[in-house]
Parts: structure tokens; C-alpha cells; sequence
């Protein structure tokens, strides 16, 4: 399987959560990852290091965690100011395979040294759309015909600056890398990472006509939850700033956003998924064009998810589910999927206008899993040796990982694996085998703040940890100093905790209701080391 080892097609999306066919959603057109998920082991309970684009992918990118990137905003570059990790593509780089990125992958600027970590993590130079400058821009017509800067925006494509959109352009080029590859006969890590549905939520205006409004609901629990510590809520801050929703005056931090307005946010985040499945089926529709569906891993997530109202929250920037968990799911020739005979196609295209078909994923895990395990779990499936766990400190480590690879987990039926209870070594600090998933958030304050969403690192006080174990969410919000990067777990300023099988939407907090105390050892035990 892996001795002529298998090219890579990494395919990242920005703010994408779980609304897929492939993961239940019953309104959600998405036929194309519906295909992929169908020959992939899908996992349902895949979480986010922290819920926002920068910290979240060089978290993933570098397989450490956020206090070990010390990054928790946009505004340092982890080799100066942390430690000079190696990256997954440069580990691939550095075993022979040509390594492209396009598109989003790293969050570009600081974060990634203004050059997405060019040349330690690519080959080339990484490629961005030419029309990304645009993103923010007026471009979107209002009732009036003036363009305005909106939050829902679907557009005509034809009038947008050079008839496009950055992830056409993304696809597109992408492509043109596929045809490259084949000819030169180079094992490749190619990432694409994808715009969308990262706001503003501009996609085709055709993709509405596949949700009409009438069939649009609200979020199941659109209320601000009466125990919800106010240094959890995030006041969806970016969202204020467009133009349409500044237009409703909606009173800061909890007012709420009125009916018919959110249901055109959630319309416009379904269309913008459907625009997405789009040209996600159009490059894996290359990858079998070239042939090479038979000897390329294809792995599809998302940076960390996006509220559509749940909690009375939109955006990212908390640490509920519905922030920090994310589509995962991983598709290996011969192993998640019989091997194809040549000339058969894998993934054909398919139009989200009209196939309406419902395919199941080749196989599905409830195991908790978490992003900072992409890194070994990748080098592992390519058949490279998995980076070594890292030590309690490891700043000084080049090369190690913080996520023990989730391989283990691909083929087993839930049952064999519940047996063979340890599996992980110590350094991975396992519970007893029952995986837990660790996202962090950070705050300036206890109540909401127009920094809140983003503080940066000299203004964060107070860190929110969270850990997600099958049956419960559990987050402690502690004094934090930014000047040591120290959390003080003798100073808990709030807590939460949710029961996923009662409360799966997490509405009713009864931190204050029930002992917990083996719930706070066990997330001190995991970050005290």
C-alpha cells in the first residue's frame, strides 16, 4: 500500500461545520463530499484545536497545540516566537515528495511569515487567487442596486471583478497542478484550501434557488442559555461590521438578530456549502481525469466550525460544539475503499442541481479525535515514519507531535477497539483510552467586550479550556498571563459543563449543579502534563 508511497490531496475548508449529507444534514446539498464520504472513513466527533482561522491551522499544520504555537491571534510567527517546528508538508517535503499549496492552507500574513512558511513547508511558491483582494469589498447588490459590503451576498459571477471567484480560481489552478504531477511523474502533497463559507457568504446567486426561504428554520435554540457564564459568549463582532447587518441596529452584546434575517444568513451558509461541494467535486473529478484516484490519500476538514445562531451566537470564537467540530474524513486507495480497476472512475462529477442521492460513508467512527492528529495520522497512511510524541516541554523539539495518530481507528469495528483498552503510550497522556478532545478560547474579560471574538495576545486575561469526551463538554474559564503564557487553575473565573447525551445542544449549563471535580483533574492532569 504505502512502499511507492501515495500522493497527498490535502483539502481544507474555512468556518465549513458538519452540515453535510454525509453527516445527517437532511436540507444540505452536497453530493460531491457525500462521494468522497462514501468510499472514506468518516469521523463524527472531530474537533478544533481553537475556533478561529490562524491559531487553528498552524495548531494542525505544525501537529502542536495552541500554548505550544503560543499562537491565539494573527500576530506571531510560531518559528521566532515559540519553538522552529518542522510543518506536515515540510515533513513531506523532506521525504521526497513535492509539496504545493493553494489557496487558504496557512492563514496568510504574520502568521505564516507573510509566505504561507514558504520555502520551509512548499515547493514552489504557494499560489493565491488573483480576486482575493476583493473579498471585502462592495460587491454585493442591495434592493436599491447600490453595492454594498453585506454579510449575504450571492452574486452574479460575470459582474464580479475578472468574472470570478477566489475559489474558482483555486480549483482551477489546482487542476492545472494535478495535470503537472501526472506528467512529471512526482509524488506530491497538494493542499487546497477553500474560501467559503467563510464570510462574507458570496457564492453564484443560482445556489439560492436550491433553498428556498420557506424551508429554512431556525436554529433549534436561538436564545442566549440562561447559565451561560458571560465570558463564554462571543458577540459575533465581524458579522456586526457588515453593511446589511449594521443596517438593523441590533443592540450589543445579546440582541438578538430578528427572524426573517437570520434565516437568510442560514440560506446563504447552506448555498455557499453547496458552491463549495461544487468545486470540491470538480477537482476530485481531475484527480480521476489523471488517474491517479488510485494512488492519492484525499483528506477533507474544515479550520473549526461556524454558528448559525445556536446560543444566540453566529460566527466562530467559542468553544461549543458548534465552533470547534469539524467534517473529517480521510479516503485511502486499498484500504478505506476496494482498489479501483484502471480507467474506473472514483469520483464523477456530480451536479448538486440535480442529484439528490443520499450515499452513506464507507465507514463511519464516534471516537473523539482532534485536528492536532492530522500531522502523524498523514505521515502514517503515506507510509512515512510518524513523528515521535512530544516531550512535556518541547519548545526545543523540531520534530514531534502532540496528536498520536488515529490510524488505529480506521478499520476497527468500535467494539474490538473498546477492548484493547490502552493502545496509546504515555506521553500522549491517555485516560484509560476514552479519547478526549482538548479546544481553548481566550477572552480580554468576563463579560463581552468588542474584543471579545479576537483579543489580541497582550489583552488576553482569562483562557477558556474545553475538553469534549463522548458523553460530556466540559470547559473551565481561568485567569491567563499573557506576558508568561500561564494559566492559573487556582483562579477559575466560570465554568460549564454539558451532558452530550441529554443536552446535546448544549443549552443547559450545570456546572453549578453537579461535582465535577474528577472532570477538573482530568483536564489539569492533561495540561499540567
Amino acid at each position: 500500500r504505502s512502499e511507492d508511497g501515495m500522493n497527498v490531496l490535502f483539502i481544507v475548508v474555512d468556518d465549513l461545520r458538519p452540515v453535510l449529507g454525509c453527516y445527517g444534514d437532511k436540507l444540505v446539498k452536497s453530493p460531491n463530499i457525500d462521494q468522497l464520504a462514501s468510499q472514506s472513513i468518516v469521523f463524527s466527533n472531530a474537533y478544533a484545536q481553537q475556533a478561529v482561522c490562524a491559531p487553528s491551522r498552524v495548531s494542525f499544520l505544525t501537529g502542536r497545540r495552541p500554548d505550544t504555537t503560543r499562537l491565539y491571534d494573527f500576530y506571531s510567527y510560531w518559528r521566532v516566537h515559540a519553538g522552529n517546528y518542522s510543518t506536515m508538508p515540510q515533513y513531506f517535503k523532506e521525504n521526497g515528495y513535492v509539496t504545493l499549496s493553494v489557496g487558504k492552507v496557512f492563514h496568510p500574513g504574520v502568521s505564516s511569515n507573510y509566505s504561507d512558511d514558504y520555502p520551509y513547508s512548499w515547493s514552489i511558491p504557494p499560489f493565491h487567487p488573483s480576486t482575493e483582494k476583493y473579498e471585502n469589498d462592495k460587491t454585493c447588490r442591495g434592493k436599491d442596486g447600490k453595492l454594498y459590503a453585506n454579510l449575504v451576498c450571492p452574486v452574479d459571477v460575470t459582474e464580479m471583478p475578472s468574472g470570478t471567484l477566489p475559489d474558482i480560481q483555486s480549483t482551477e489552478e489546482a487542476i492545472r497542478l494535478l495535470n503537472v504531477m501526472k506528467t512529471n511523474k512526482q509524488k506530491f502533497f497538494l493542499a487546497v484550501g477553500y474560501h467559503k463559507p467563510h464570510i462574507p457568504l458570496r457564492y453564484p446567486q443560482e445556489f439560492l434557488k436550491l433553498y428556498p426561504l420557506e424551508n429554512i428554520t431556525l436554529a433549534p435554540d436561538p436564545w442566549v442559555p440562561e447559565k451561560l457564564p458571560s465570558v463564554a459568549y462571543n458577540p459575533w463582532m465581524d458579522i456586526r461590521q457588515r453593511d446589511d447587518v449594521e443596517a438593523l441596529n441590533v443592540s450589543f452584546p445579546y440582541g438578538p438578530l430578528p427572524d426573517d434575517f437570520q434565516r437568510q444568513i442560514r440560506q446563504s451558509y447552506y448555498a455557499a456549502v453547496s458552491y463549495l461541494d461544487m468545486q470540491v467535486g470538480l477537482l476530485l473529478n481531475a484527480l480521476d481525469d489523471v488517474g491517479l484516484s488510485n494512488s492519492t490519500i484525499v483528506v477533507f476538514t474544515a479550520d473549526h466550525g461556524w454558528s448559525l445562531g445556536e446560543h444566540g451566537e453566529w460566527a466562530k470564537y467559542s468553544n461549543f460544539d458548534v465552533a470547534t467540530r469539524v467534517p473529517l474524513m480521510f479516503y485511502v486507495p486499498g484500504m478505506t475503499t476496494s482498489s479501483v480497476s484502471q480507467g474506473e472512475r472514483v469520483f464523477p462529477y456530480l451536479d448538486p442541481f440535480s442529484h439528490i442521492l443520499r450515499l452513506v460513508p464507507q465507514g463511519r467512527s464516534k471516537k473523539v479525535v482532534e485536528l492536532v492528529s492530522l500531522f502523524s495520522t498523514l505521515a502514517e497512511l503515506a507510509g512515512l515514519q510518524v513523528p515521535p510524541a512530544c516531550p512535556e516541554t518541547s519548545f526545543h523539539v523540531a520534530l514531534c507531535t502532540e496528536g498520536p495518530s488515529i490510524v488505529r481507528y480506521f478499520n476497527a469495528s468500535e467494539e474490538k477497539v473498546e477492548e484493547e483498552k490502552v493502545v496509546c503510550d504515555d506521553t500522549y497522556r491517555c485516560f484509560n483510552e476514552e479519547p478526549v478532545a482538548f479546544s481553548q478560547y481566550p477572552r480580554p474579560a468576563d463579560t463581552p467586550q468588542w474584543n471579545s471574538d479576537k483579543p489580541k495576545l497582550k489583552d488576553i486575561r482569562i483562557m477558556g479550556y474545553s475538553m469534549r469526551t463522548n458523553d460530556y463538554r466540559y470547559t473551565v474559564w481561568v485567569q491567563f498571563n499573557p506576558n508568561n503564557f500561564s494559566a492559573n487553575f487556582e483562579d477559575v473565573h466560570a465554568g460549564e459543563l454539558y451532558v452530550v447525551e441529554t443536552d446535546p445542544n448544549q443549552d443547559y449549563n450545570i456546572y453549578n449543579n453537579t461535582s465535577h471535580g474528577w472532570l477538573f483533574k482530568k483536564i489539569l492532569g492533561f495540561l499540567k502534563h
